[in-house]
Order: C-alpha cells, then sequence, then structure tokens
C-alpha cells in the first residue's frame, strides 16, 4: 500500500461566513484547494503551490486546521490529508488550470459542509476556532 499526502487550504472571508472552494473537473466535486505533495517538496510549499494553480492566489500558510486519513484499497493507498489555515497574500482569484478546475467561489460555511462532509469536526467548527496545530518544516537532517 503506497502513503499519499495531499493538502489543502482553508481560506475564510472576512466574516468567517465563506469559505473559497473549487469544483474538479472529471469527478464534479467541490473541494478545498490542495492536492497532493510532489517529490522533494514540503507539505507547506505543497499547500501554497496547489492554491496558486487552483485559484490564481498567493496565500500564507498560519498553521494546522485539521488532520484526516484514509485507506483507499481500490487504488492501494493510505491517505493523510492535511488541512492548512491560510490567509491571502496576493494574486488574481482565477482559473488558471481550466482542465482541472471547472470553478473557483466563495462558498457560505454551511454548504461546505455538506460538499466537504469528510471532517469529524465540521468545517464550521473549525473556521470559528482560532486556534490551528503549530506546523514547522525542520529541514533536511544530515544525522
Amino acid at each position: 500500500m503506497r502513503r499519499v499526502d495531499v493538502v489543502y487550504t482553508l481560506l475564510v472571508n472576512e466574516e468567517g461566513t465563506k469559505i473559497l472552494m473549487v469544483k474538479n473537473s472529471g469527478r464534479d466535486t467541490w473541494t478545498l484547494p490542495g492536492g497532493a505533495v510532489e517529490q522533494n517538496e514540503t507539505l507547506e510549499m505543497a499547500a501554497i503551490r496547489e492554491t496558486k494553480e487552483e485559484t490564481g492566489l498567493d496565500v500564507e500558510i498560519q498553521g494546522v486546521a485539521a488532520v484526516n486519513e484514509g485507506v483507499f484499497t481500490e487504488l492501494k493507498q493510505h491517505v493523510v490529508f492535511i488541512t492548512f489555515r491560510g490567509i491571502i497574500a496576493g494574486g488574481r482569484m482565477e482559473i488558471v488550470r481550466p482542465d482541472e478546475i471547472l470553478a473557483v467561489d466563495w462558498i457560505d460555511v454551511e454548504q461546505a459542509d455538506e460538499l466537504m462532509p469528510f471532517y469529524k469536526e465540521k468545517l464550521k467548527d473549525i473556521v470559528r476556532r482560532d486556534a490551528e496545530v503549530a506546523y514547522y518544516d525542520e529541514g533536511v537532517m544530515t544525522k
């Protein structure tokens, strides 16, 4: 069974009522911006890259909001999902990869929970909770 790390970025509007989500082509589902971590890439780097690729926005990562995992027997994968809390630092909201992303939109928090019901603690509760788990990239260890 192959291990796969997937990162998401949770971006919330100033009022705390909407979450930025993307509609994925192929599966026709809405998710937070994110995707698989590439080789030689940190979790944070992947979250920043995936958000830019899927939304056109530059983000700063503010810590880990949630960690989920699942075993997908048909795919022979053990997937760990790390959801980072982020803030928009620049860029322009746009569909950069129309072959992968059909839409980018601010979705009401309650609707986001219906579209992405995978969190034990609901997205609306994660949004309301100000605290996040600290994330620190320790870099490359030689010993």
